[in-house]
């Protein structure tokens, strides 16, 4: 991981490619371009009962963010319709072991879809897993592509989470700066007004003072 001192500043993202068998991470932070902080896969014993390979799910990614320290976790949620039906509740078993051992260190976790995440690094959402290894490697400008995929798809998590949180940060800005030229557009007749009525005493209370003071005088003349 390089060290520029502005980077500090920037989050730093946890992406997770969730799986019984294999369970990638992937380690990116934000600014400019994406910056590569680590990737691996967490690979729980397959003869183990499903209660065990879940714990060894937790603990591991509950070590990665203790040493780590990511500010935000993204995490990949596979279209059901497309997987077989045990295949479908290992990965959703996965997940929330991950999201457990997130929400256990006080992180919030954002979902992506794997058409949104493959269209974020390739632009194309029905992109291979080969295709997506390549992208990343380009995009975090890494001598290599990343091995294995898992560990390359949960990097592309991150990549995606991170694209999506700038849309959102310009979209929000965009907001509160048409609120503010809306604001500045509307006329201020009320408080023209205001100025006005005092003017508009002073100048009565103005005449009838000079009235008091000629009457005296016409009353000398008689």
């Amino acid at each position: 991981m390089t060290g520029a001192p502005a980077a500090a500043t920037q989050p730093l993202v946890l992406g997770i490619d969730p799986g019984l068998r294999v369970c990638g991470w992937g380690l990116v932070r934000g600014g400019a371009r994406p910056e590569y902080a680590g990737c691996g896969v967490i690979r729980p014993r397959t003869r183990d009962s499903i209660g065990r390979r879940l714990l060894v799910l937790y603990e591991e990614i509950a070590r990665l963010i203790e040493a780590h320290r990511p500010d935000e976790v993204a995490i990949e949620e596979p279209f059901v319709g497309a997987l077989a039906p045990a295949a479908a509740l290992a990965i959703g078993q996965a997940r929330a072991a991950a999201v457990l051992a997130a929400a256990a260190h006080g992180l919030d976790v954002d979902f992506y879809a794997p058409a949104a995440v493959k269209a974020a690094v390739s632009g194309y959402g029905q992109g291979d897993k080969r295709q997506v290894q390549t992208m990343v490697r380009l995009l975090l400008e890494l001598d290599a592509a990343p091995e294995p995929a898992d560990a390359a798809d949960a990097l592309a998590v991150a990549i995606c989470h991170l694209g999506n949180r700038k849309a959102r940060a310009l979209a929000a800005d965009a907001r509160a700066n048409g609120e503010t030229s809306r604001r500045a557009s509307q006329p201020t007749l009320s408080s023209s007004k205001a100025v006005k009525q005092p003017g508009s005493r002073a100048v009565q209370q103005s005449s009838k003072s000079v009235s008091n003071l000629q009457a005296p005088a016409s009353n000398l003349q008689s």
